[in-house]
């Protein structure tokens, strides 16, 4: 099995001087290339100067996350994609169960490690943690984060199961499938495009594992935080995207009238916290929600689309009304 790892860079240099050599130690006879992004700093000198073997895919402009690696994958020729964010610190045996995984599963089509957060190493990390899912409604979360609840940790999660959407933030999937999906959606730009990716290959057939034996730790919020009003922007606005081009047409419409109400919900929560500027990135996803709903309907996939597909009717109503921190107190109703 040969397998690619690519790691997409943009004026990230500190962050490749910190983590690609754990990249490089513990990756040994596989292809690494950093996809930069047209990068304005010391990137790829830096790359050229100290990691000779490793590949450079020369973007020509900085098109995000989805166009980034749309454009820089199309030169890579590998069984299996490993797309690993620049701020991502690996361990010794990352690789072996990923491998076994791909051997074992045949059905599996992309799979993610456990996701742990490098600044607390025994807790949980924001984006991807134990395996992504999403709600009723198509409000995303994961095992192991829910909101902005981290849970520490023990062991809860070791296993290997099928889950609903595996993070950007490490990423393995077949070449052929992401090929034949047409990569990521780069209407997205950046932020959950990978559940979208996801959701696709799943109404395809394919299948979506996560494998606790390995482990990654994320620094996460290098390019933007989790609280920062663009980044609520594309989440409100994406996420919209993705029940639109993915649910059966009727409940796709009825599913975005509820989110619009919600979304407009939490605009008022926004403003009663004098968080002004997120309340403005919802009206802002709204309006280029809109403009691009034609566009993201002609996208919708000519096969069947699956059932069941969540977890709980609403991780929303869960958290904030019943006060559930942890995805193990989940009960599908």
């Amino acid at each position: 099995m040969r397998i690619a790892v690519v790691i997409l860079n943009w004026n990230g240099e500190v962050l490749l001087e910190r983590y690609l050599p754990s990249v490089v130690r513990y990756s040994e006879g596989v292809d690494i290339y950093v996809a930069d992004n047209a990068s304005t700093d010391g990137s790829v000198a830096f790359i050229n100067a100290n990691f000779p073997s490793i590949k450079i895919l020369q973007n020509t402009e900085n098109g995000g996350f989805a166009k980034g690696y749309n454009d820089a994958l199309q030169s890579v020729e590998a069984d299996v994609f490993c797309l690993l964010n620049s701020d991502v610190e690996v361990t010794e045996n990352w690789l072996e169960p990923i491998k076994e995984a791909f051997r074992d599963l045949p059905e599996a089509a992309i799979i993610q490690p456990k996701i742990l957060d490098l600044l607390r190493r025994q807790y949980f990390e924001y984006a991807g943690a134990a395996g992504g899912f999403i709600d009723q409604l198509g409000y995303p979360f994961c095992r192991g984060r829910i909101f902005q609840e981290l849970e520490e940790d023990k062991g809860q999660y070791n296993d290997s199961r099928e889950i609903f959407w595996a993070t950007g933030a490490c990423m393995f999937i077949k070449s052929k499938v992401y090929r034949k999906l047409g990569g990521f959606d780069e209407d997205y730009f950046a932020h959950q495009e990978e559940v979208d990716l996801c959701w696709r290959a799943q109404n395809q057939g394919y299948k979506v594992y996560y494998i606790g034996a390995s482990e990654v730790f994320h620094l996460g919020g290098s390019t933007l935080s989790n609280m920062n009003p663009k980044k609520t922007y594309l989440n409100f606005r994406n996420s919209l995207f993705s029940i639109t081009k993915n649910l059966p047409r009727r409940k796709a419409f009825v599913i975005i009238f509820l989110r619009l109400v919600l979304d407009g919900v939490a605009a008022i929560r926004f403003i009663s916290q004098n968080k002004y500027k997120h309340s403005l990135a919802i009206l802002n996803a709204h309006l280029s929600f809109y403009s691009k709903f034609v566009k993201m309907y002609k996208k919708r996939e000519k096969v069947s689309f699956i059932r069941n597909y969540y977890v709980t009717k609403s991780i929303v109503w869960s958290h904030f009304v019943h006060h559930v921190k942890k995805f193990n107190i989940l009960i599908k109703d």
